[in-house]
């Protein structure tokens, strides 16, 4: 009789597969003893192969563990991390009361996340979710951490030279490289770009420039960088020093907004009427954005899918808390980018959008159905 190909593959039909015993597909899967190296090769080729999804979830209730797991994300940029909060409370809702999420907000990155990450350590979380605004504050806090086996995964931006379990970002190199080379092939004629960021001591936001930096020096010999507004998610900040960058640079040719804090900058462009005139790059997809899209004010946003890097950080933490997968140092999500041609698809598809593998030790993290 043919497999049902709607049902789960489970450990029995693996087994079938490979003609082999259900304990030794067992063996294999959960990485205990008394298995030769080869036959447990097969086992998890034929797994991946036939999409062997386990289930997390169950597997940790009948552990009938708890774990206390606290999650500091600051408040701005809203629209940004309201959703990787999100991705983070659908990815733990399936493992039930036992594992408690207690979230922290702190007002923007780098303001007030040391105090909550003392107050977290202090209180007995036994694993951490952060953003670190600034990763020298950090550092000390991480490693104290550490010495007390309590992971700590970095989402949406990175403390790099720490002990820190891993970091899961939008590449931003990579996002900053993409804008840089979309506006060298869009820009024709002579002129200079701007960048609106948040703050340069975050390592998201320094490596965004230097990716976009290096594609303008490659790509634009007509262009150069004239300004790097550091806005620090601050609104009124990043329209005041908008508007006198257009006022003082009547060559202004592009913008690139490598926040999500983009709407107080696209106010200052619409009311100098020059909208018409500088291609605007911006940076994820949220609501207010979707006309100026539509219209062609923005050429394009680098979606940064804060739902799955929340999912991924979630189940990185898990996996390693629960069954000592250690992740990669790295998991870089893939940006997407969104513009006027493509912007119905995204639409359609963001509640659908499939997280690709992350590179978990010999075992990925099987997909599912996320969003961002």
């Amino acid at each position: 009789m043919a497999r049902d190909a709607n049902k789960p593959t489970g450990i029995k039909e693996i087994a079938k597969a490979l003609g082999v015993s259900i304990g030794t597909v067992d063996r294999a899967l959960h990485s205990r003893p008394g298995i030769n190296p080869m036959t447990r090769a097969k086992v998890l080729k034929m797994a991946q192969t036939m999409g062997y999804q386990p289930n997390l979830a169950a597997r940790f209730l009948k552990s009938q563990r708890q774990l206390a797991i606290s999650v500091l994300l600051p408040v701005e940029i809203a629209c940004f991390f309201d959703a990787l909060r999100d991705g983070i409370r659908e990815a733990a809702t399936p493992f039930g009361p036992p594992v408690h999420v207690e979230f922290r907000s702190y007002p923007r990155l780098g303001e007030g996340d040391v105090e909550f990450f003392e107050e977290a350590l202090n209180d007995g979380a036994q694993g951490m979710i952060i953003a670190p605004g600034e990763p020298t504050a950090m550092k000390p806090l991480i490693r104290k951490a550490a010495r007390r086996n309590v992971p700590v995964v970095c989402v949406a931006t990175d403390a790099p030279k720490t002990e820190r379990l891993t970091a899961i970002t939008a590449c931003p190199y990579t996002n900053g490289a993409i804008v840089g080379e979309l506006l060298c092939r869009t820009i024709h004629v002579p002129g200079t770009l701007g960048v609106v960021t948040g703050s340069l001591a975050t390592e998201d936001h320094a490596d965004k420039l230097e990716g976009f930096r290096a594609s303008v020096q490659t790509l634009g010999p007509r262009l150069r960088i004239a300004t790097v507004i550091q806005a620090h998610d601050d609104e009124s900040l990043a329209y005041s020093e908008t508007k006198a960058l257009l006022a003082a640079t009547p060559d202004l040719r592009g913008i690139y907004v490598s926040t999500a804090n983009s709407p107080p900058v696209l106010q200052a462009v619409e009311e100098s009427n020059r909208a018409g005139s500088i291609a605007v790059i911006t940076t994820d997809l949220f609501p207010a954005l979707v006309p100026l899209i539509r219209s062609g004010r923005v050429l394009a946003t680098v979606h940064q899918r804060p739902l799955a890097q929340g999912r991924l950080a979630f189940r990185a933490l898990y996996r390693f808390l629960m069954e000592g997968i250690c992740p990669v140092p790295k998991i870089r999500v893939a940006p997407h980018i969104v513009m006027s041609s493509n912007l119905d698809l995204f639409l359609d598809r963001m509640p659908l959008d499939v997280e690709e593998q992350a590179g978990f030790g010999v075992e990925p993290i099987w997909s599912s159905i996320i969003g961002g």
